[in-house]
């Protein structure tokens, strides 16, 4: 049966983060996950890879069309979420769109910030997972090259990434509406991911008072709070070092809220109500939201931000008109390099029925040799033998059709027949 490629999942535009959270797939369960999916589906299933960010889950296939129908239910039986909830946010492609799908993801296009390039990164990620995992094969493989290298091309020929709010520097923004000037701020970040390096390079360039990078891991918080001239503490240490912290930002893989209600609720009394302002940037959320009703805590998640940072693109629009042309004529060209592997079968036949063919005259003109036969002649009986026999299919198709066949293959016998240079 035919393979086609697949997507399916949901986004920041499709879901809030209230439904993305519950779908996640930390990086320890894609394997899970992945091996769960194949298994499902067993041969149905050729290739799978699963992209899954704080803004998206997503899961690509090579699979059997009839597949595509089932997909939701099976990621809503994973996560143990009921489908129902689901089935209103999930969006699906296959074939071309799929594929435009994918280019336009690591483009920046189906970003909540237009244009930004850590997703490029996060998909790569996802790719040498479904590679560890044993998921990956040619054609998704293929996909994905070339997906790549479309982002690369978008992002040196257009302007889609220029003048970028990211959302790092949208965290810094916040944070100063509510507190005005940082200089007297400390800051804490928890985590130490990618985006915790990047809301700290912001926030260091306001200099606030202090910076601490707490993770589940110190020596992670110390390399990464070197790099700042800030401290570090383990997770453990949170609950008696909150209170002395203006902004928190955290990002982290946990699946389980670091920061709860009756946590910070003793912290706003220990601090006398003074504003405190949290930045939860982790999909499934860090910090619990019943915390953002408390009347000193500013509470602000991935999707506050999002929508904070689409005022800034205007500036890149523009540049969306040409990298939507670049990535239209990839796609054609991605579906054309699929149509060609559909036919290679049918090549591989063709060639092998062609060989049979040729040993076997072959065999025939050095039996002759042995015989002692003119060379000349053997030569001549030789080529009258493959031409005879080349010919014999295509002039019995030919005579056994009937008059609209006979037109189509009457049409089609000039482009099949080999040409001959007469001026040679």
């Amino acid at each position: 049966m035919a393979v086609d490629v697949l997507t399916f999942g949901l986004n920041h535009v499709s879901a809030p983060v209230s439904v993305r959270e519950r779908v996640s797939f930390p990086l320890d369960v894609v394997k899970p996950a992945l091996d769960g999916l194949r298994s499902a589906f067993g041969a149905s299933v050729k290739e799978a890879a699963i992209l899954s960010t704080c803004n998206r889950t997503e899961i690509y296939c090579a699979a059997e069309p009839q597949v595509q129908e089932h997909l939701p239910s099976w990621l809503a039986e994973f996560n143990r979420v009921e489908a129902g909830s689901l089935q209103p946010h999930l969006y699906q492609y296959h074939q071309n769109d799929a594929v435009r799908h994918a280019f336009r993801v690591a483009s920046g296009l189906d970003s909540m910030v237009l244009g930004e390039p850590q997703i490029l990164g996060q998909m790569k990620d996802a790719v040498r997972a479904a590679e560890q995992a044993g998921a990956l094969g040619t054609l998704l493989h293929q996909l994905f090259q070339r997906t790549f290298s479309v982002a690369k091309e978008v992002r040196s020929q257009t302007a889609i990434g220029t003048h970028s709010v990211s959302m790092a520097a949208a965290a810094v923004r916040l944070a100063e509406r509510v507190l005005g000037d940082l200089s007297e701020s400390n800051v804490l970040f928890i985590g130490a991911g990618e985006m915790i390096e990047l809301c700290a390079t912001h926030f260091s360039a306001t200099k606030p008072k202090g910076m601490v990078v707490a993770n589940r891991t110190l020596e992670r918080a110390d390399t990464l709070a070197t790099r700042f001239m800030a401290k570090s503490m383990k997770l453990s240490d949170i609950p008696d070092k909150l209170a002395e912290f203006d902004v928190i930002v955290s990002c982290t893989a946990s699946t389980l809220p670091i920061l709860g209600l009756g946590m910070v609720e003793r912290v706003t009394k220990v601090r006398r109500h003074r504003p405190m302002v949290m930045i939860d940037l982790a999909v499934p959320r860090d910090i619990e939201t019943e915390v953002g009703r408390l009347a000193d805590v500013y509470l602000y998640s991935v999707d506050d931000l999002g929508r904070m940072v689409q005022s800034g693109t205007d500036a890149r629009r523009a540049a969306v008109v040409q990298a939507e042309a670049i990535i239209e004529t990839r796609v054609q060209g991605f579906m054309h390099w699929m149509q060609s592997r559909e036919i290679v079968p049918a090549i591989l036949d063709i060639q092998q029925a062609a060989d049979l063919v040729r040993e076997s005259e072959l065999e025939r003109a050095r039996r002759a040799l042995a015989r002692g036969e003119s060379p000349e002649l053997v030569l001549e009986q030789l080529a009258h033998g493959l031409t005879q026999k080349y010919m014999h299919g295509p002039l019995a198709a030919l005579n056994r059709s009937e008059t609209e066949e006979r037109q189509q293959l009457m049409a089609l016998l000039p482009r099949l027949l080999p040409r001959v240079d007469r001026r040679r």
